[in-house]
């Protein structure tokens, strides 16, 4: 906390009983005592607890990690589809039908990993999106509102109001100029560095997505709505997305979809951790610490990062065992490294034939 250090940006977040809010471990405001200090595994944990997000280091702006993912393929499924708004008209019950698990194991699945409930999860997600829109945009608040996944304007009042004891208008702290009907609705990206942006260009071009100078360039029609979004670097540890959308209420979802194909959740330590006890991987990802994997724009559910081919050789399959929850990641390395993933162990394959 007081060496400040971004490695610790997105991991966790500090809760001050004495002033009722939670911060990123970066904030710049003065460290406080040990005995007023509570940390969280999410900001989600922080507001259930009774937290209100900073003002100044602003936690909606903090790089989203899923360093837990290895140990809970449910919970990350889950996040997905709430992402995608699976509980702004839905319940945990229905949630959990969609994963196959009953609700109450659900439950203990997020509170053993992110210390909060579904519902709470999902709330906060609303709110620090919300939160984010009233800081870098000039959308009025009632396009704040829709935009954010809020149902109706008075609700997103009342938590405002609740949570930080004043209206969502009074945490803008520019003056919102005048917004033409047409203007993209422009949102910064955290992303945990190092981010390979060229590599990423190149997969998505492979996947037969549109790039052109740099940029890359997506038009949707989908249940949210119809538009079109660029996605641009623009500096450390920050991409640009301008979002153009027929419908404000689309946006979660749409967002949603956008981290997902951009691997932004990704905990670059936690896989190159993992990846290099296999000597023949430890080399490749040493050399590119920034490679991700893409991921699919209609698979919420279907996460790339731990996804072999179809079909897959058996003796790849029993190999990359040891890859998990990591398997897209160390096929990706080796792929970059123009390596076929069946040269690495060729004693396996004799051993078989044998």
């Amino acid at each position: 906390m007081i060496a400040r250090d971004p490695r610790w940006d997105g991991r966790f977040f500090t809760g001050v009983t004495s002033t009722g809010i939670y911060c990123r471990p970066i904030c710049p405001a003065r460290t406080p005592k040990a005995a007023n200090m509570r940390f969280f595994a999410s900001a989600a944990g922080a507001e259930e607890a009774g937290f209100r997000a900073c003002l100044r280091c602003r936690p909606e702006t903090a790089p989203e990690l899923e360093a837990w993912r290895g140990t809970s393929n449910t919970v990350s499924r889950a996040l997905a589809l709430i992402e995608q708004g699976a509980l702004d008209g839905g319940d945990v019950g229905a949630l959990a039908g969609r994963l196959g698990v009953g609700e109450r194991h659900l439950r203990r699945l997020f509170r053993k990993h992110l210390g909060a409930a579904p519902v709470s999860v999902a709330q906060t997600r609303r709110v620090l999106l919300a939160k984010q829109l009233i800081h870098d945009s000039d959308l009025p608040m009632a396009e704040v509102a829709l935009a954010s996944g809020f149902g109706s304007v008075r609700r997103f009042n009342e938590t405002f109001q609740h949570l930080y004891g004043r209206p969502p208008a009074a945490l803008r702290r520019r003056r919102a100029g005048e917004r033409s009907a047409d203007a993209p609705i422009v949102l910064s990206l955290a992303v945990r560095e190092p981010y390979d942006w060229p590599a990423i260009l190149a997969a998505l071009q492979a996947h037969g997505e549109r790039v052109a100078a740099g940029v890359w360039l997506r038009s949707f029609d989908e249940a949210e709505g119809a538009g079109e979004v660029a996605v641009v670097p623009r500096g450390p540890g920050h991409l640009e997305a301008r979002f153009r959308i027929d419908r404000l209420s689309g946006l979660p979802g749409v967002l949603a979809r956008v981290r997902r194909v951009l691997d932004l959740a990704a905990d670059p330590d936690a896989i190159a951790a993992d990846l290099a006890r296999d000597p023949a991987l430890a080399p490749l990802v040493a050399a590119r610490p920034g490679l991700r994997v893409v991921g699919d724009w209609d698979q919420p559910d279907a996460p790339a990062s731990d996804r072999l081919p179809d079909p897959t050789d058996d003796v790849l399959i029993a190999r990359a065992e040891s890859w998990r929850p990591w398997r897209g990641y160390a096929l990706a390395h080796l792929a970059a490294a123009a390596i076929d993933p069946l040269t690495i162990f060729p004693e396996t394959r004799h051993d078989r034939a044998a």
